[in-house]
């Protein structure tokens, strides 16, 4: 019988959520998705400190901010050597609410990129879903560049990636999760919030049909899993990104997938909505849910950035 992940393969594109190589020899997904968070992870691993001291060494007299994204462009070259899709690679996360220097930072991660030998067609440039951030992508994407637009909460922020033009987004489930399971406290019912009914999987699927409704291109890849359930209830989404731990328990589960989400359906999700900077800003300040996780996340990769640079630092002695 066929595995849940491979079955899944059948209506969505599998996409590795990590910076473990390995992981993508195993599992052959499309693509790989990184952030500052996995590439910290990865780079106090034995495996991968040799990449680190390599970036390091070759580089010594770069400034701190440049040997990082050196060794983010270290780290995603090497998985599109693993991949045949794209890699994503995140901008600094303490520039979310800076749009210039998004722009000039994005535009350097794909001039690296580039003189590695690597078309920027096989690359997204991560960059978090602020007013700022979005603006930041309508331009690099005028110059050819790909953006994933990042922690996503809310459908307002995902039209408003949309009307930017964007390449593709990534609306996050076990975030939305987490939050309204705390903010339910002991009267959560995980059996009934599970599947469908799971708060995440229920913005993420709106996202999808608002999309399909109006025609939009940009492509929607769920994110942010904490459970395999979360997964298959949005099979036939564009594409899924997975971690490691959850990929390896659809693979080696047997089942039939089938497609949960599709073209077409859920009628009463398409009123638009407003996109521009009121519309937006006001509507995010009122779901208590987004404006939180959103403020959370930016705060959550910049500790992690503080502590790549602080490892950076290290290794240069």
């Amino acid at each position: 019988m066929t595995s849940l992940l491979d079955s899944l393969r059948q209506y969505t594109t599998v996409v590795a959520d990590t910076g473990d190589f390995e992981v993508m020899r195993t599992l052959r997904p499309t693509d790989a998705t990184t952030n500052p968070s996995l590439i910290l992870k990865a780079v106090q691993q034995d495996a991968y400190r040799p990449l680190l001291a390599r970036t390091v060494q070759d580089h010594r007299d770069a400034p701190t901010a440049e040997l990082a994204d050196r060794l983010l462009v270290a780290f995603g070259t090497r998985i599109l050597d693993i991949v045949p899709g794209r890699v994503s690679t995140e901008v600094d996360a303490r520039l979310s609410f800076d749009t210039r220097a998004t722009i000039e930072r994005a535009r350097g991660l794909i001039a690296l990129y580039e003189a590695a030998g690597v078309a920027r067609e096989r690359v997204l440039i991560k960059i978090a879903s602020t007013w700022e951030g979005i603006q930041a992508a309508r331009v690099l994407q005028s110059e050819g560049v790909r953006c994933n637009l990042t922690l996503l909460f809310s459908l307002p922020q995902a039209v408003a990636c949309a009307e930017a033009g964007v390449q593709l987004i990534s609306p996050f489930v076990g975030r939305i999760y987490d939050w309204h399971k705390k903010s339910a406290g002991a009267s959560w019912d995980e059996a009934a919030r599970a599947g469908a009914n799971d708060p995440g999987v229920q913005s993420v699927a709106r996202i999808y049909r608002y999309f399909k409704h109006y025609g939009i291109k940009t492509e929607v890849m769920g994110a942010s899993f904490r459970n395999a359930g979360q997964i298959l209830a949005l099979a036939g989404c564009d594409l899924l990104t997975i971690s490691p731990e959850l990929l390896n328990e659809l693979s080696n589960t047997e089942g039939d997938v089938a497609p949960a989400l599709q073209a077409g359906t859920g009628g009463d999700e398409v009123v638009r909505i407003e996109a521009d900077e009121i519309g937006f800003r006001t509507q995010l300040n009122e779901d208590a849910m987004a404006g939180e996780k959103l403020a959370e996340g930016i705060r959550a990769f910049v500790a992690d950035g503080k502590k790549l640079d602080a490892l950076i630092e290290a290794q240069r002695g």
